[in-house]
């Protein structure tokens, strides 16, 4: 399918992150206006497991899986299985074109009983656009595609915690070749890093069975600013995130297992203002700053929180339902959305599904509606004996 460029850049890239660009600020007037924070590359937001896709996009405290690498790498030495992999597909912005995907492939091995790693790559493909100058001439077709590279690290430091830290290369190429008219547009790159941290619990019960409460964190995309020409005076920010999250899971009986989990979300990344200044920000100024730099006070910092809810029932560890909720402030973004999946286990082989319904207001034209996630997993290396989380 062929798309102008205008199209394709406007109401794909930028609709499927929703950090879409913001009005022209008035700081006299704070209540409603649209204020959203903007960075570049924002794909390394979407969620990219089936599992956590039918969650809410909650993914921070949750069991560790070979899609941990994304949400919290820290997990992965109190993974049971030795080893795992997982391939995730998804139709993205299927209400508005037919080309557009999310393509992700995610590992993991553990060492010995303290130690894990794990390497990922996440590759978006934004289609086919036809790119025309000022006086409709046409200058070819052309595949803008992005992807991210990631490898990682990490250690219990207890029975209970552990740290990890991953790297990643970021590569972005939306419209290599051609001029803005100033300058040549090339492809992006940049490099991140991730820092996470995972705590875990068990409660024995008096009937034998255990309970758990697991709580995790992670500040990810820490990385350079990221520009698609030479020339650029102010370089765009990564989608540098904080992240909290906390699961409680109930060992029903023998049989049957049920999950509950709450992920908050906040972008430390400076908020625009009518100068433009954030703009010259460096990194590690704008994400201290991010927290105290809303034209709007703390009414407007308290509205760039997201929030994330989810549950996840077992039964014989062989089948999973899973429902969640995703909620952004109207003013931030106004991303709203249930989502609901299933899961099914055999022997090491796994599938997950992920459905996403849109709510609120507009939900009709709403580019997000009927987002499916497809996820394949396999758990290798046997089942680590060692472990005592029993997940």
């Amino acid at each position: 399918m062929i798309r102008k460029v205008a199209l394709s850049l406007v109401f794909i890239y930028g609709t499927f992150s929703s950090f879409e660009t913001s009005a022209q600020i008035n700081t006299d007037q704070i209540d409603g206006r649209t204020n959203t924070i903007n960075t570049a590359v924002p794909f390394l937001r979407i969620t990219p497991d089936a599992r956590s896709g039918a969650m809410g996009d909650v993914g921070l405290a949750i069991s560790p899986d070979a899609s941990s690498i994304y949400w919290n790498l820290s997990k992965l030495p109190f993974a049971d299985a030795k080893a795992g992999v997982a391939v995730t597909y998804t139709p993205w912005l299927k209400e508005l074109v037919n080309d557009v995907f999310l393509a992700t492939v995610s590992g993991y091995t553990k060492l010995d009983e303290y130690q894990a790693i794990s390497g990922s790559l996440r590759y978006f493909s934004l289609g086919t656009i036809n790119f025309r100058d000022v006086t409709n001439q046409d200058l070819g077709d052309f595949r803008p595609r992005e992807f991210a590279l990631d490898a990682g690290y990490a250690r219990k430091l207890s029975d209970n915690f552990s740290m990890g830290l991953t790297a990643r290369y970021i590569y972005s190429n939306l419209a290599g070749g051609q001029s803005n008219g100033s300058a040549m547009i090339r492809p992006a790159k940049a490099f991140a890093a991730d820092l996470s941290a995972f705590y875990t619990k068990e409660f024995e019960k008096d009937d034998g069975l255990t309970n758990r409460l697991s709580l995790g964190g992670s500040i990810s995309n820490i990385g350079t600013k990221i520009s698609y020409t030479s020339s650029a005076q102010n370089k765009d920010f990564l989608p540098t995130n904080l992240g909290l999250g906390a699961a409680y899971t109930l060992a029903l009986d023998e049989t049957n297992q049920l999950t509950f989990a709450l992920d908050v979300n906040k972008l430390l990344v400076p908020t625009p203002d009518s100068t433009g200044d954030y703009k010259e920000k460096g990194v590690l100024q704008g994400m201290f700053s991010s927290f105290g730099d809303a034209p709007g006070g703390l009414k407007e910092e308290l509205r760039e929180v997201m929030f994330s809810v989810g549950a996840e029932y077992w039964y014989n560890h062989m089948f999973a339902v899973r429902a969640g909720y995703f909620n952004e402030n109207k003013y931030k973004g106004n991303r709203k959305y249930v989502t609901a999946g299933i899961g099914i286990k055999y022997d090491i082989f796994g599938l997950n599904f992920s459905y996403l319904v849109p709510s609120g207001s507009g939900i009709q034209r709403n580019p997000l509606s009927n987002t499916l996630r497809f996820t394949l997993t396999f758990d290798l290396g046997g089942r680590d004996e060692e472990s005592r989380t029993g997940w």
